[in-house]
């Protein structure tokens, strides 16, 4: 059976990988050509169908996308992670191990997800604190999501928010400010109604 995808020259996909039919892997961003940026995939990657993934991506082992996934240049993302269908990753994002990304969800750039962290679907991180403002593209900064922190499902993070390690943050939250670590918040703007070791159960 002929496959349709495109794997460019300079990537490096890992062995025991598969990459569905109509994928993209290693296109170079505008303006840029193919032998400037090396891409790197681990092994045991499972790309699925219509996935771009472009060029200077360093990403670990394990690595797997739902259907149309998009992932822009010069990102690294670690080991065991997973993107969901539709979700999109900007260019310049940090990604940890056994980070679990779920469907529809957007990471813009300068956005850090340390390990362990956990995104659910829609979640909508950003990064221009003054959208269209003459400094925008000068000052953008991602969200930095600490090790093991939870995001649930439709909430927003404005840019820049810190949420701590093993932080929670409600359905449909929207987050202005920073999340300390193991605080459980909801609401918008989201407040702090408990704490992890509040909740009925050991581990998260």
């Amino acid at each position: 059976m002929d496959h349709s995808y495109r794997i460019y020259d300079r990537v490096k996909l890992g062995s025991n990988s598969t990459v569905e039919d109509y994928c993209i892997v290693g296109v170079p961003p505008k303006g840029h050509g193919e032998e400037e940026f090396e891409t790197s995939i681990g092994d045991g990657a499972y790309i699925r169908s219509h996935s771009v993934i472009y060029a200077g991506n360093q990403i670990g082992r394990n690595f797997q996308t739902g259907n149309k996934v998009n992932i822009r240049e010069q990102n690294n993302i670690g080991a065991d992670v997973s993107i969901g269908t539709l979700s999109i990753v900007e260019h310049h994002v940090t990604i940890g191990n056994n980070v679990r990304i779920h469907s529809q969800v957007f990471v813009p750039e300068y956005s850090v997800l340390e390990d362990g962290a956990w995104l659910g679907p829609h979640v909508v991180l950003t990064n221009a604190k003054y959208p269209l403002s003459p400094d925008a593209k000068k000052t953008l900064k991602g969200p930095l999501i600490k090790k093991g922190a939870i995001i649930g499902a439709n909430a927003t993070l404005l840019p820049g928010v810190v949420i701590g390690e093993r932080g929670l943050v409600g359905a449909g939250s929207v987050v202005v400010d920073d999340v300390p670590p193991g605080a459980v918040v909801v609401g918008n703007p989201a407040r702090i109604i408990r704490y992890i070791s509040e909740l009925p159960y050991k581990e998260l």
